[in-house]
């Protein structure tokens, strides 16, 4: 999984961010933190987010756009209405999914968590096919970076209460934390079947 230039999931389509830089030295990875994203808000399924991520969204393709063009903002990986999983950051690298956050009394989330988007909003269930993918992908993530436990595996509201709400009321953490527990996929899904 580590290539020449970061650390890159397998059967994960890749999109490089700009919006990324070098860790401090000698960060532990220790969070991973879940949020949701939908642009235009409340809409799926367009390539808006990938645009956001790679400041390429045109402001005039909306009238929400104007307002978040030039915000310069990424995750280490997103993860579709149909379960398909696109890494923008190498895991070994900083994304800049957290903004002013705080875990554990440790300010700048930024500097030792991952970052996953959901596409989704506060006020919609997730997809079978984004729980299937974000236990496969959590397990990989685990695998590489042991010191995220289970406890260290929080939404964006937790570290940045009153700013946030992602990953909403809408995500079933126990749903999640089953998939965990049965080792990152749903019971009787083929090991194969995480595209």
């Amino acid at each position: 999984m580590t290539v020449t230039g970061g650390v890159w999931l397998p059967r994960v389509r890749r999109v490089p961010s700009p919006n990324a830089d070098e860790r401090p030295s000698g960060c532990a990875i220790d969070l991973l933190v879940i949020h949701n994203i939908s642009l235009p808000p409340g809409e799926f399924g367009g390539p808006h987010i990938r645009e956001l991520f790679t400041n390429r969204l045109d402001p005039a393709a909306h009238p929400y756009f104007a307002q978040i063009a030039d915000l310069r903002v990424s995750a280490h990986l997103l993860i579709e209405r149909s379960g398909v999983a696109t890494q923008f950051v190498p895991l070994d690298r900083r994304a800049w999914h957290a903004g002013q956050s705080l875990y554990c009394g440790r300010e700048r989330c930024n500097d030792f968590s991952i970052g996953i988007e959901l596409e989704g909003s506060d006020d919609r269930p997730f997809t079978a096919a984004q729980y299937a993918r974000l236990g496969t992908l959590t397990r990989l993530i685990r695998d590489l970076y042991p010191d995220i436990t289970g406890d260290r595996i929080v939404g964006h509201a937790d570290i940045a209460p009153g700013r946030k709400t992602d990953p909403g009321p809408y995500f079933d953490w126990s749903r999640y934390r089953t998939l965990l527990a049965q080792g990152g996929r749903p019971a009787a899904a083929p090991l194969h079947d995480i595209t």
